[in-house]
């Protein structure tokens, strides 16, 4: 019998190292079927183009659907350097090139779906988040969802950019990993939490090697506060306060700091002072 450990972690799939080489990944509910299946048509085409390595994933079972890959060594990058911030710009420099229509045509979303699932989202935001905060805080959050109500959809992201999806070894990154999330959409998102959550050298580098202007930095920090709305809204699917609670904290937290680059604030319209 082959060698099988769960790796702990991942709200879309269940995730096992057989035999210490490859990752087997099992949806953990069924509306992430199609985005494990698109991964095995996307992901072997994006392999050749892109400057650090991704999964290619191949389907090994269908029911229930299990995707296996080889696995890429190393761990999740807690600590990145300037070095892997240079790196990573350049890997998003690539992957935002892409042509657009190859990689639908493999599957992507496009731009029309990422615009109706980014509105049922700030609908959805709306309608289970916003009444769970404060009422003081309320009108910052409401200004927070309409400025992302209109922001581009323009090339191929990776969706779900952090540091658990980023793998580091020797002090270099060495893959990224977790491709359900990718669509054709903004690529500050792809920028949100390594301009605005992680360190200054690794964001400094980062942004200077993709070549990040003073608007996709803003909506980047924009991005970066809606974060934790996810949370909130997969801790109520799930029935897991905690994820509710934590969900919350990192709403009012982000709502009420400042970027790094202070004078975004006034720019987005969003200052505010912590009641």
């Amino acid at each position: 019998m082959a060698d099988r450990q769960v790796i702990s972690g991942g709200w879309d799939s269940e995730a096992t190292l057989v035999e210490g080489r490859w990752i087997d990944r099992v949806p953990r509910r069924a509306e992430v079927a199609p985005a494990l299946r698109r991964e095995t048509r996307l992901l072997p085409w994006l392999a050749a183009r892109l400057p650090l390595p991704v999964p290619v994933p191949v389907v090994v079972g269908d029911d229930p659907l299990r995707v296996r890959h080889v696995a890429i060594r190393g761990e999740a990058a807690t600590s990145p350097t300037a070095a892997m911030g240079t790196d990573l710009g350049d890997f998003l420099h690539v992957l935002h090139a892409t042509p657009t229509a190859d990689a639908i045509r493999r599957g992507v979303p496009g731009p029309d779906q990422w615009r109706a699932e980014r509105q049922r989202s700030l609908t959805r935001f709306e309608h289970d988040v916003l009444p769970l905060l404060p009422g003081v805080s309320q009108p910052a959050a409401q200004r927070l969802l309409a400025a992302l109500t209109d922001t581009p959809a323009s090339v191929v992201i990776h969706g779900d950019l952090g540091p658990d999806h980023l793998l580091v070894e020797d002090g270099k990154l060495t893959g990224v990993i977790d491709w359900t999330d990718a669509n054709i959409g903004d690529p500050a998102l792809d920028l949100a939490w390594v301009l605005h959550g992680s360190s200054a050298g690794f964001a400094t580098a980062l942004a200077a090697a993709y070549g990040v202007d003073d608007s996709l930095r803003r909506r980047a920090w924009l991005w970066h506060q809606l974060g934790p709305w996810h949370e909130v809204t997969y801790g109520i699917d799930t029935a897991q306060d905690a994820f509710v609670e934590s969900g919350l904290a990192g709403v009012l937290e982000r709502l009420y700091s400042e970027p790094r680059h202070t004078d975004l604030s006034d720019e987005c319209g969003l200052r505010r002072r912590n009641p």
